[in-house]
């Protein structure tokens, strides 16, 4: 299930408008990977943000927030540590934040 997708709700690609390249194809690509981590992946398209979320419990492990010519990414691989922020400007910068991102799928409880 995929909230993103419900009617009334904000659309993903709604986000990809104001982005310019390459942080529009990178957004793409992260969400592609995301997916791919488990079929309990759940994403939350918001106004200002995209979230992923691990079961319905939602326990959220990222926050893509769209910044132009960047994205800014919050994960957290733990609900009671801070999240670790961090931005991506280019491709190399999100190949480089997978296995951060694949790590706090896992760990996320």
């Amino acid at each position: 299930m995929m909230f993103g997708n419900q009617p009334g709700r904000v659309r993903f690609e709604s986000h990809l408008e104001g982005l310019k390249e390459p942080a529009r194809t990178i957004m793409v690509d992260l969400r592609n990977f995301v997916k791919s981590l488990g079929n309990n992946v759940i994403e939350e398209v918001r106004p200002h943000r995209v979230v992923y979320a691990k079961t319905m419990n939602f326990r959220t492990f990222l926050d893509v927030e769209p910044a132009g010519d960047s994205l800014v990414l919050s994960i957290r691989c733990d609900r009671a540590a801070p999240p670790v922020t961090t931005t991506v400007r280019t491709a190399e910068d999100a190949e480089n934040v997978k296995k951060q991102i694949a790590k706090a799928y896992q760990k996320i409880q």
